[in-house]
């Protein structure tokens, strides 16, 4: 059985480590606050200029002035603190985050990601995106494993406008766990959904992957 959304962001939650800075992208990643292990403290941090980000609130604890990079209403872990979007680029162009979790529309088979704007869509804007997975050191994505018409997302070649060039470390997606090897070269099949064959993974990708003898099944 695929993984839905919430298992994604759980499986995410597992590249969490303590003390971690992280940055959510909007949509699906946001998704990984409510998975934070009771016994960690990691900082999770937004472009539009908040550190220590916790749950989506409860009807009773909305504030409209806290707000995620999505204009989500969101929480504040003790010790949270508000600043200018100006200084939030500068943690991240700084290279102090440890970790961007982000969404994709297409992934190369060579980590290149295409995740800002659709050619002849309305775009917002796009976002800090290019900044995060430039100056980030590490960076995961979360998706589906094909789009809505069952064409695949991880491709030899990215066909939308590229957010950033060999930068994703690791992909999560309803099918499978994949990272890149040490050479950046290919990404490798590091573990399978439950119910999921590898079969299942090679007929749903075109991207050229490293399959190793042995894949593990996700645990969430």
């Amino acid at each position: 059985m695929p993984l839905n959304r919430d298992q994604i962001a759980k499986r995410a939650a597992q590249e969490l480590r303590d003390g971690f800075y992280v940055n959510l992208g909007i949509g699906m990643p946001t998704l990984v606050a409510n998975f934070v292990p009771a016994d960690m403290q990691v900082w999770l941090q937004s472009e539009n200029g908040l550190l220590g980000m916790g749950r989506f609130p409860d009807e009773n604890e909305v504030d409209p002035d806290l707000i995620n990079a999505g204009k989500q209403t969101v929480t504040g872990v003790p010790g949270h603190s508000f600043f200018s979007s100006a200084e939030s680029f500068g943690m991240i162009r700084g290279g102090h985050i440890d970790l961007a979790i982000l969404g994709a529309m297409e992934i190369s088979q060579e980590g290149d990601i295409a995740n800002w704007m659709i050619p002849g869509k309305l775009v917002k804007g796009m976002g800090g995106a290019m900044d995060l997975v430039a100056g980030v050191q590490k960076v995961v994505v979360m998706m589906e494993h094909n789009a809505k018409n069952g064409a695949p997302k991880l491709i030899p070649q990215c066909t939308l406008p590229l957010t950033g060039r060999r930068c994703i470390n690791m992909v999560i997606t309803d099918l499978c766990v994949l990272q890149m090897d040490e050479d950046r070269q290919r990404f490798v099949l590091i573990e399978v959904a439950p119910d999921v064959t590898v079969e299942d993974i090679k007929a749903k990708t075109t991207a050229e992957l490293i399959i190793p003898s042995q894949v593990r099944t996700v645990t969430v």
